[in-house]
């Protein structure tokens, strides 16, 4: 049990952090929400009833779509482009998806490899490209989300300043979606292209995302292996 939570430390780690700043982030939100309640004379809701509202789900949902979507572009760009001296990026010459040699895939997989990894077909497809399909879908999920119950809680708001209702289409076009959505994806590519730029320089002696101190700049992790 011991060595079972020592090795999935990393991933246990930030699945506590997580359920932590999400209570967290439902508490002030409840606090924060029964204020503004109050203020129009209304009465307060409960616990229950606020992580079940719209303003809960929305609040959710943006961050998550906009950190899903960040992960899934940062995968298919790394395909791709290359960023000499960042340990994010593969060494030049190795853009693209890679031969079946160096991927371990069909006749040159290993006895210990993943069963769709051995396998051809759509199968294999599958496999290699499932890391990718789903941080796509939990984006596309997150955002659904997140515009249906803006979508409510837009109409809520239009509905107590007796404005009319505005159907979801209208709402996903409306620079008030927008302006909140933006926000959030700005923000995240900002933090994956400063952490790409300032790893080819800077270090963190002990991190898998830092260089070993003494490598030269424009070597790469996988390089100076």
């Amino acid at each position: 049990m011991r060595r079972s939570m020592r090795d999935s430390g990393l991933s246990l780690a930030f699945l506590a952090i997580f359920v932590i700043t999400l209570i967290g982030q439902s508490i002030a939100g409840l606090a924060y929400t029964n204020e503004e309640l109050a203020q129009h004379g209304r009465p307060p809701l409960g616990y229950a009833e606020f992580i079940t509202s719209s303003d809960f789900l929305v609040d959710v949902a943006e961050n998550w779509q906009s950190e899903f979507l960040q992960f899934f572009l940062f995968i298919l760009a790394t395909i791709w482009f290359i960023q000499r001296g960042s340990p994010e990026s593969k060494k030049p010459g190795d853009e693209g998806v890679g031969s079946d040699a160096d991927q371990l895939v069909g006749e040159h997989a290993q006895t210990d490899s993943p069963r769709w990894a051995k396998v051809a077909g759509f199968r294999r497809w599958i496999y290699s490209n499932s890391l990718l399909l789903t941080m796509g879908t939990i984006f596309l999920l997150s955002w659904l989300a997140q515009s249906l119950a803006g979508h409510i809680v837009a109409n809520e708001e239009n509905a107590m300043h007796a404005l009319p209702p505005e159907s979801w289409g209208e709402y996903v076009l409306s620079p008030e979606f927008w302006n909140r959505t933006l926000q959030n994806w700005q923000s995240e590519f900002l933090a994956v292209g400063a952490m790409v730029a300032f790893s080819i320089y800077l270090r963190q002696r002990g991190s898998s995302e830092s260089k070993p101190v003494g490598t030269p700049h424009h070597v790469s992790s996988v390089e100076s292996e």
